[in-house]
């Protein structure tokens, strides 16, 4: 099995299409239909299904695609260690992010990182803290700031950033911007809550809360960005339960602290794979996260 071979699956496998990706790797189409038959020869089994308006992985390709991208993940981390060991910081750092992530300001670090490490191309991507932690785990990104779950520590390290409990954030107006004191899951029954999708950490964390509290809770409002949650409560259309740091995104809007909990936290980490797969480039992005320097 040659790496051009992994190179050329991947590729298909991303684009879903044998044109596009022959396109994108700068080889003739035949060639690569040549390296697809090959692969698949070696290891005696279908990778692909063709028709003629797409391309889809069969059950073969689709555990052949979770490996490739790790040995390629790996071949790229050994190019990039080599020229680390020479003075030269150089490659691709892969990174991805929830939005207003606490403890990182990662316009800033990036910013910092690229002044001190030209040569390496920086990648960026947002998604869901569990979509994350999983291209992390296939070696799709280099490393990722996100909230923490138990399922994490098995296969991922992980870099503390930030920890901190969650609040509820309500309009000014709302019933529950006069109550006295801290608030619990049960004092917020039958609520309209505005949240983000499943996958976010805010979310994994509310869910994870209530749920210790035998609380049943309905998201009616389901949006993928942090000012539209903010702009929804703040039409009183809805209450949300949020890390504290979103209070000061809007502060006109009424925070109050959330008790009874069993202890559920907002903790953010920055995720790596285990050490040996840790890329040169991504070592120095913690380091410098880590120290300033």
């Amino acid at each position: 099995m040659e790496l051009r071979h992994l190179q050329h699956f991947v590729a298909v496998a991303e684009d879903r299409h044998f044109t596009r990706a022959a396109e994108r790797l700068m080889v003739s189409q035949s060639g690569l239909s040549a390296s697809i038959r090959a692969l698949e020869r070696e290891l005696r089994a279908p990778l692909f299904v063709r028709t003629t308006r797409r391309v889809t992985l069969t059950e073969a390709g689709r555990a052949l695609l979770v490996e490739a991208e790790r040995v390629l993940a790996q071949v790229r981390a050994a190019h990039d260690a080599v020229a680390a060991v020479q003075g030269v910081l150089r490659g691709t750092l892969a990174l991805g992010t929830e939005q207003c992530i606490a403890g990182v300001r990662v316009a800033e670090l990036l910013a910092a990182f690229r002044g001190r490490h030209p040569d390496v191309e920086i990648r960026l991507r947002q998604a869901g803290s569990g979509e994350l932690a999983e291209e992390v785990a296939a070696g799709r990104l280099d490393l990722a700031f996100a909230y923490r779950t138990r399922a994490d520590s098995d296969q991922l390290r992980s870099v503390s950033l930030a920890d901190e409990p969650m609040t509820v954030l309500c309009h000014p107006g709302h019933r529950l911007a006069a109550a006295p004191g801290v608030l619990g899951p049960r004092d917020l029954t039958g609520e309209v809550f505005v949240d983000f999708h499943p996958d976010w950490g805010p979310r994994r964390t509310t869910d994870a809360a209530f749920a210790a509290a035998g609380v049943r809770r309905t998201v009616a409002l389901e949006v993928n960005d942090v000012h539209s949650l903010l702009d929804l409560v703040d039409e009183n259309l809805g209450i949300a339960v949020v890390p504290r740091h979103f209070r000061h995104k809007r502060p006109a809007l009424t925070a109050l602290p959330l008790k009874g909990t069993g202890g559920a936290r907002y903790e953010t980490v920055a995720l790596l794979p285990p050490e040996r797969a840790t890329s040169p480039a991504a070592r120095a992005l913690v380091t410098l996260l880590e120290t300033g320097t």
